[in-house]
């Protein structure tokens, strides 16, 4: 994993506070030895420090023992919260309801603000995997979306951020990642900072930096992805959420494809009337669609009686599994 440097709590601390005085309530995932945690912890925030590694846990509720409240230390894993697997879960596994139950959160409507802000590093290993299952819960309101909309300060690679921000046309990064990112979260980058300033816990404690191609890959980026409060307006709801996610999917297996060929082939006949309805260009590539595209025109299935959704069924569940 990688652990913040001292010189960076300073900068971490100004990018999460919110004017003077008490600050909401931080879930910290893998604090690791503490170092931003006590920026935190001095800039006024609650924190919940969620750690799995028990080489740091003893220090860490050292820590929250000194302090009156300010901090609990609980044993865990983020990226293992609610596990598909039947049977108890056993630590550092655990149920989101159990965490926010301990934190004392209520779950809050989608509308309403913020009921409390994650903040962590996520690990390099399987960061796409971690990525994809956040934004899944997310549409589905499960996990810790139950909760209301549940605000993520993660520093992520590079790479990963340049693909959650990419621009329509750009057929290499511009992906269904993208486009359920930007529909899904309000994206805002918070600070850029080098692998240089992070060590690591492997034996040679340097920045073991992931290999990358065509894109840019030199810092680590905190960015804040707040869930779209409109998110849920019109045809898109969490119960068909999965069914969205699937369409968008299926449409980059080919992302020059043609948008014709593509509602083809989900044996939509009259494909063209309803492109004019929406204003899309009947010619235009599937890589070429604003979020917003893909948004209406899963709707627009939605109204309409040429579409059976049950065409999608059996390949929506395979996804869902693949990627819980």
């Amino acid at each position: 994993r990688f652990i913040a440097c001292p010189q960076l709590a300073h900068t971490v601390r100004r990018c999460l506070q919110r004017g003077a005085g008490p600050q909401p309530l931080l879930l910290e995932f893998a604090p690791g030895p503490g170092i931003l945690t006590r920026s935190l912890l001095d800039a006024g925030f609650r924190v919940v420090a969620l750690e799995s590694n028990s080489d740091f846990f003893a220090d860490l509720q050292s820590l929250e023992n000194s302090l009156n409240g300010q901090l609990k230390v609980i044993h865990g894993d983020f990226f293992r919260l609610d596990p598909l697997a039947k049977g108890a879960v056993k630590p550092p596994a655990m149920s989101s309801d159990k965490l926010f139950e301990t934190m004392g959160v209520a779950a809050v409507p989608w509308r309403a603000d913020v009921p409390v802000k994650v903040f962590g590093i996520v690990p390099q290993q399987l960061e796409r995997n971690r990525l994809w299952r956040l934004l899944f819960t997310m549409y589905e309101c499960s996990s810790i979306y139950r909760y209301g909309r549940v605000e993520l300060n993660l520093f992520i690679s590079e790479k990963e951020y340049t693909v959650l921000t990419a621009k329509p046309g750009k057929s290499k990064i511009y992906q269904a990642l993208t486009v359920l990112a930007q529909l899904g979260y309000e994206i805002e980058l918070l600070h850029k900072e080098p692998w240089s300033s992070f060590a690591t816990n492997l034996k040679n404690g340097g920045p073991a930096i992931p290999k990358t191609g065509h894109l840019p890959n030199d810092h680590l980026c905190l960015v804040r992805l707040t869930p779209q409060q409109n998110l849920f307006t019109g045809g898109l709801k969490p119960s068909n959420a999965s069914t969205f996610i699937f369409m968008v999917k299926q449409s980059f297996a080919k992302p020059k494809s043609r948008l014709t060929d593509r509602l083809s082939s989900w044996s939509l006949d009259n494909s063209d009337t309803l492109l004019k309805a929406l204003e899309i260009p009947k010619n235009a590539a599937m890589c070429n669609l604003y979020p917003e595209d893909y948004k209406r025109l899963f709707e627009a299935f939605q109204n309409s009686d040429m579409f059976a959704e049950t065409f999608f069924h059996d390949e929506v569940l395979t996804s869902t599994r693949t990627m819980n």
